[in-house]
């Protein structure tokens, strides 16, 4: 009996960490069409609210749907993409990393000491107007 307890109690335990895990899944959210039949997306599961610097941290990837590329984050055969830290209220951002298959997605330590660049351009102005409205509810890391 004690042995069923314990079974009971340990697969309570590790049923919310196998969830909190699919979690953590790609969940792409198109944000705008590029040109040549480009798509841009971003991750909903990235995208948290830096603690030291408050500003939104999102991963974006784009995509050719007729070519069969993407959007798919760092590692994946057909990964290509940014992420970048945006101060919603400036509307600027630092581009954090880049990556595609055959550079891996490398975080420097010291990203937010750079120099934020202003959201010009119709994708990121594209990326902030789909973000910056869920700020306030993104997790903060």
């Amino acid at each position: 009996m004690r042995r069923v307890i314990a079974l009971a109690a340990a697969t309570a335990f590790a049923a919310p960490l196998v969830l909190a895990g699919a979690a953590s899944a790609e969940t792409w959210t198109k944000f705008v069409d590029g040109p040549n039949g480009t798509q841009w997306s971003y991750d909903a599961d990235y995208t948290y609210k830096d603690k030291a610097s408050g500003r939104v941290v999102v991963m974006q990837a784009v995509s050719k749907p007729e070519a069969k590329l993407g959007p798919s984050g760092p590692g994946k055969p057909d990964g290509v993409g940014y992420v970048y830290a945006i101060d919603c209220g400036k509307k600027n951002l630092i581009t954090v990393a880049a990556y595609k298959p055959s550079v891996a997605l490398d975080i420097p330590s010291g990203w937010r000491a750079e120099t934020p660049k202003k959201a010009s351009g119709p994708e990121n102005e594209a990326l902030l107007a789909a973000v910056c409205p869920h700020a306030e509810h993104v997790p903060v890391r």
